[in-house]
């Protein structure tokens, strides 16, 4: 099978299984519909089922049809599997009354010895993107472990860029469509599993009935990072772990949503196919929420 002949196959069978696996959870959701449902702001129901289908829409397709080598599918379904089931944990069963935000404020927890779901995330999705990379790198005579290194940081790195930017209805998966291009001009067919989930989930994201959360964020992220590691060379992926801890850094201190709104054709792209906003109410919404959430 060809690069075009697997792409399509991929894009198709990404967007059968994460619609498939959507509808399903409607009818059988683990736990109760409640335990999947948070409240936006404007006081609607969304549901976290999105992420788990996303992420098995992303898996299935890589695992058939994202490269023409088995270690390179193996390692992308991995990758994928990981980011997507420690996200899930989070999303479900995070402690709302620990105000731990972000890398620095799981860390921090950490180092007092309080282990939060957010911990636990970074942990095992680092451990995943390391068995990623491992796997990926198993047959390629030329990296060493500087390279198996390197990738694990992508790879995870990636994972936890798209969970921060999975803060506006539609936007991950805007700049996960955006991402598949580059993916493509490297000869990834994962390029087309990232763009068939991502049509499968716009209806839903975009109309604020579902959300990815962590796990479809984190999968989507995992799957992007680990196709760069796979078609690029060693120059290219130091550039893109430096870009990629650099804006991690930032997220710390600055707010990609206020960057986005303040620049015209970011925040055009942003507000593309959403509902207008609506203006802030006085309760903020829950951290359970904090995906598709948010205007």
């Amino acid at each position: 099978m060809g690069f075009l002949s697997r792409t399509v196959v991929a894009s198709g069978l990404a967007a059968a299984v994460t619609f498939g696996v959507r509808r399903s959870l409607d009818s059988s959701a683990p736990g109760g519909a409640e335990r999947w449902t948070r409240t936006n702001h404007r006081g609607e129901p969304i549901s976290l089922m999105e992420g788990p289908a996303v992420a098995a829409g992303l898996a299935a397709s890589s695992l058939v049809a994202g490269s023409s080598k088995f270690t390179e599918r193996l390692a992308q379904a991995a990758a994928c599997a990981g980011a997507a089931a420690f996200g899930l944990y989070d999303d479900l069963e995070e402690d709302t009354s620990i105000r731990a935000k972000g890398l620095k404020g799981h860390l921090g927890e950490l180092a007092k010895g309080n282990l939060t779901t957010g911990g636990l995330k970074i942990i095992g999705i680092g451990a995943s993107a390391g068995v990623a990379a491992l796997i990926g790198n198993s047959r390629k005579k030329k990296r060493g472990a500087f390279d198996v290194v390197l990738d694990t940081v992508i790879i995870a790195g990636s994972a936890n860029l798209w969970n921060l930017l999975d803060l506006r209805p539609g936007r991950a998966l805007k700049a996960s469509v955006i991402a598949s291009a580059p993916l493509l001009l490297t000869g990834s067919s994962a390029a087309g599993s990232v763009v068939g989930a991502s049509a499968a989930a716009f209806p839903g994201d975009l109309g604020e009935r579902d959300m990815l959360g962590d796990s479809g964020a984190n999968a989507l992220g995992a799957l992007i990072g680990t196709a760069f590691t796979q078609r690029s060379c060693r120059v290219l992926r130091l550039g893109g772990a430096a870009g990629i801890i650099y804006l991690t850094l930032a997220s710390e201190k600055v707010s990609f949503s206020q960057v986005i709104a303040d620049n015209e054709w970011l925040n055009r792209i942003d507000m593309f196919g959403r509902r207008p906003a609506m203006p802030p109410v006085d309760e903020p919404s829950t951290d359970g929420a904090d995906g598709d959430a948010l205007t």
